[in-house]
């Protein structure tokens, strides 16, 4: 018997989605799930503004896609997956090979919450590769969940895509980094949009397989996806004031630690990239990257990567 599986029948983590706040908001989606199974910890409303008489869901955000990705596809989604859950928005996906994990690996890697979504019987993490991912999920405070019970049957063909209406429908926001013309991730769009979720795709090269689901999907009303400011502001909006504070605190000290700044606005950025986009020579670029990071502005996250701080 699995550890996952010894935890479940100890905790009894079976629920109807009104007994829980996290699962309460799929009471309300069409073919609503009878019953919900789940290991770990289902995520709790959160005190707003640090006020103690309102509580509120957390923001949560799917990320959704190809299996199998792109190099530019996987930073894509790393990057937003990562932007998002360090600003405190649970990550929603579906556990599958590809987009889908390298999302939760995101979420995992920047401290934060993450949820996944079976498509099978509670008791059959799937992919089997992914066991060790479900685990930690849970070991790090998140949930894997399915509708399906213990030893249920379930056909592949259509339990996936009804899996993808709890991932849209638990989620405020849904962006598809890359999904191919057929891919299921336009399942999961349709159901988001019916559930009046907003979707956000990443436009790409009209000549690449990959792309043209996102492209079809934008030019179907999707909105495009530039950077994760383009989700996060709608997640957490900011009153104007503090916005400006924000543009302000990511101007340096002299241009070159502004361009720097300005580059990693967008998130988690390769050292090369920088120093292209910058037009900085490499001594000049070392320079000004250490001065941001004796400063606190910036961190290194090895391998010559860098991510505001």
């Amino acid at each position: 018997m699995s550890i996952l599986f010894s935890q479940f029948l100890s905790k009894n983590n079976e629920i109807r989605p009104q007994e829980a706040d996290f699962t309460e908001v799929l009471s309300t989606i069409a073919l609503k799930p009878k019953k919900l199974y789940f290991y770990g910890k289902l995520p709790e409303n959160q005190l707003e503004n640090g006020c103690k008489k309102t509580r509120v869901r957390p923001k949560t955000l799917a990320v959704v896609g190809t299996r199998k990705p792109t190099k530019y596809g996987e930073e894509v989604a790393y990057n937003l997956a990562y932007a998002a859950a360090r600003r405190g928005a649970v990550v929603v996906s579906g556990l599958a090979y590809g987009i889908d994990s390298i999302a939760h690996r995101a979420a995992l890697d920047a401290g934060g919450v993450t949820v996944a979504v079976l498509g099978t019987p509670i008791d059959n993490i799937y992919p089997k590769a992914h066991y060790r991912l479900a685990e930690e999920i849970v070991e790090k405070g998140g949930a894997v969940l399915s509708e399906l019970a213990p030893g249920a049957e379930f056909f592949p063909k259509t339990s996936f895509l009804q899996r993808n209406r709890l991932i849209s429908g638990l989620s405020d926001v849904v962006v598809i980094p890359e999904a191919a013309e057929r891919s299921g991730s336009l399942n999961t769009a349709a159901h988001a949009l019916e559930q009046g979720r907003e979707v956000f795709a990443v436009p790409g090269d009209i000549t690449r397989p990959l792309s043209k689901g996102c492209n079809r999907l934008i030019s179907q009303g999707a909105i495009p996806y530039l950077e994760p400011a383009d989700v996060l502001d709608l997640l957490f909006p900011v009153p104007v004031q503090k916005k400006r504070m924000v543009q302000e605190a990511l101007i340096g000290d002299n241009d070159g630690e502004t361009a720097i700044l300005a580059k990693l606005r967008a998130g988690i950025q390769q050292g090369e990239a920088i120093l292209t986009e910058t037009g900085l020579v490499p001594a000049v670029f070392n320079q000004h990257i250490t001065m941001l990071e004796i400063k606190g502005r910036v961190r290194a996250l090895g391998c010559n990567r860098w991510a505001l701080k």
